[in-house]
């Protein structure tokens, strides 16, 4: 079927598809990075313990890069949901009746789209499971780098001055970029 003889709706409906692929995809990606970080955080914890204390140094930035990756995968999210929304109105103003429930479930369930919120913590309204998933998800991200900076610190100060000073300055940068 070529795109001329194909009606709005048509169009729509394949966007919708399309959409409702990335949603799920983006969710898969932002739970496999946070699996990822996790085993790498973990690894070089157990390795600093295990009498290599330079590793512990290396979990913030990890930490760090995990934050950033996630918030993009969320930001590919969170995009892929308001089209998907849009497509659905726009459907289901043109002949579905209302049929197509998703963003309004999406909405009820995960995190409303249209509150003030940061990422999917709604400012002021309720929480759902995944606001508090997210604020774990975060907590424990920023617990881990503050406990692989903690357990380096000993490390950290056995460098001169010039080292020492450069690392808590490219660190101090990544921690202004995340």
């Amino acid at each position: 079927m070529n795109s001329e003889s194909m009606s709005a709706a048509d169009h729509a409906s394949r966007q919708l598809a399309r959409m409702r692929a990335m949603i799920g995809m983006y969710h898969r990606l932002f739970f496999n990075d946070v699996r990822t970080v996790l085993l790498v955080v973990v690894g070089l914890l157990a390795l600093g313990w295990s009498g290599i204390p330079q590793l512990f140094l290396v979990v913030p930035f990890v930490c760090l890069w995990g934050a950033t990756q996630t918030a993009f995968d969320a930001s590919y999210l969170i995009m892929a949901r308001h089209y998907a929304e849009a497509l659905e109105g726009f459907l289901n103003d043109r002949g579905a009746d209302g049929v197509l429930v998703g963003a309004d479930l999406e909405n009820a369930y995960l995190f409303p789209l249209r509150e003030r919120k940061v990422v999917t913590v709604p400012i002021g309204g309720s929480w759902s499971w995944f606001s508090f998933m997210t604020m774990s998800i975060t907590a424990n991200g920023v617990w881990a780098a503050v406990v692989g900076l903690w357990a380096g610190w000993a490390t950290l100060l056995e460098l001169g001055t010039a080292a020492r000073s450069a690392y808590l300055v490219v660190l101090g940068v990544f921690v202004v970029a995340s």
